[in-house]
């Protein structure tokens, strides 16, 4: 009776540690994903917003940033559009913003469906 418990309990030891590890794998997948692409999405329209008050340079550092953390996740295209951007920026700002909102349009980040907010059910007592 005991050898058997033994058994049950390294089976349900491992299953612990596999559903840990599928956790953990998951966690750190969304952490990369806040790190690079939820951030890129945040910081581009903030720029594009305030390049009026930024100088060339300061538009030109934050969009070559943008296109770095764009490049970590393999968003090539976009990538390398709104590197073009930051090179654009400081010759014609009307080149600058068709190819920023070119790399709006290539961001996997846009093209996801819109994480749906599960319904809320009132509770009735």
């Amino acid at each position: 009776m005991k050898e058997k418990d033994k058994q049950k309990g390294m089976q349900s030891e491992k299953l612990l540690e596999l559903t840990r590890e599928s956790v953990r794998k998951k966690a750190l997948e969304q952490f990369t994903y806040t790190r690079t692409c939820m951030l890129a999405r945040e910081l581009c329209p903030f720029v594009r917003t305030h390049r009026a008050v930024f100088e060339e340079k300061d538009v030109h550092n934050c969009c070559s940033f943008i296109s770095k953390l764009c490049k970590k996740t393999g968003c090539e295209e976009a990538a390398d559009l709104c590197f073009k951007a930051a090179e654009a920026v400081q010759g014609s700002e009307e080149t600058y913003l068709e190819l920023c909102e070119q790399s709006l349009k290539k961001c996997n980040e846009s093209k996801l469906p819109r994480r749906q907010q599960p319904e809320r059910t009132t509770y009735v007592a």
